[in-house]
């Protein structure tokens, strides 16, 4: 994997010499205490999700399966987080080869959502011991020009709100699964929306929040907070041999609060634009169709929505 060429001095003594100035200014014209704007785009399919802050660019994908329990949690669905940090990202980041950054990604992406229990779990259960949902979450980092981390997280977090999986019926021992085109699909249901707000610092009196690239490698430690709109903090990562006392934490926690209130202002906006475009209503009758050897259904809507859904249809009686 190449190395990451090092800042000039000249140029980290231009970003130092300009927070301290008065008043403190970023090389990008932001305050120290000042984020970049997220932007939300959705796509065709519920559950993708592209999110922009400034030019770095995290692109989300949730999708659902139907899989066997774990044999210890029969009750519960189960939840898959990946990451993939390609040259399309960043120069230094090698294609087909887990690099040091996408090893973190993935561990903090886990622990924000996975860990922190975000996702009811014991919803995605169909038939116990027998059927459940197994979410995927699949994150691309398409572009890395500082601060992935909050990039992905948000696009994850929206991804898992704006995702639908289909609606099931259980009648006795059989399972019904019925075609989103023709019956409302269900939304995930969340304990919590946690959103990761990072500070770099750069001194030990200098922090900033959301670092652009050039402010990540010149930065002598990093802090990660994982929070609810609700203030409850979900995750704590510091990176680097900086002391923090207990004042500045908890100031920069209270700033970081503020942060998720917003970001959880524009996901419920972007979410109700999008959701108020799309037709999600239930029309008429639905087909249905179901897993191996529990239900029969001949329609050809129903097999197209099998095939889509790598499900099989029970064959007819002869």
């Amino acid at each position: 994997m190449p190395r990451e060429v090092e800042p000039p001095t000249l140029q980290s003594d231009f970003v130092l010499t300009s927070l301290r100035a008065s008043p403190p200014i970023r090389v990008d014209g932001r305050s120290p205490m000042q984020a970049r704007d997220p932007e939300l785009t959705f796509g065709d399919s519920l559950g993708w999700v592209e999110c922009r802050m400034g030019k770095t660019r995290a692109l989300a994908n949730v999708s659902a399966t139907m899989a066997r329990p774990r044999p210890d949690r029969p009750y519960e669905g189960t939840v898959t987080i990946h990451t993939e940090l390609s040259p399309m990202a960043a120069a230094i980041y090698d294609a087909g080869r887990s690099s040091e950054e996408e090893v973190i990604l993935t561990r903090m992406i886990e622990k924000i959502i996975r860990r922190s229990e975000a996702v009811d779990r014991e919803a995605l259960c169909i038939l116990a011991g027998q059927q459940v949902w197994a979410l995927r979450l699949t994150i691309h980092v398409l572009s890395d020009e500082g601060n992935m981390l909050d990039c992905a997280c948000l696009a994850a977090v929206t991804a898992l709100r704006h995702f639908r999986r289909p609606d099931v019926e259980v009648v006795g021992d059989e399972v019904i699964i019925h075609d989103p085109e023709e019956r409302a699909p269900v939304p995930l249901s969340l304990h919590h929306t946690p959103y990761c707000v990072s500070f770099a610092f750069l001194d030990e009196d200098l922090p900033v929040l959301d670092p652009n690239h050039l402010e990540t490698q010149i930065s002598l430690s990093s802090l990660s907070l994982a929070l609810t709109p609700a203030r409850e903090l979900c995750t704590v990562q510091k990176a680097g041999g900086l002391a923090l006392d207990a004042d500045e934490m908890l100031r920069l926690v209270d700033i970081a609060a503020g942060r998720t209130k917003e970001l959880n202002s524009l996901v419920e906006k972007r979410l109700k634009e999008d959701l108020a475009m799309r037709d999600c209503k239930p029309a008429g009758v639905p087909p249905s169709v179901a897993v191996p050897g529990l239900h029969k259904s001949k329609s050809s809507r129903t097999i197209r929505f099998a095939q889509r859904t790598q499900l099989y249809l029970k064959p007819e009686d002869s």
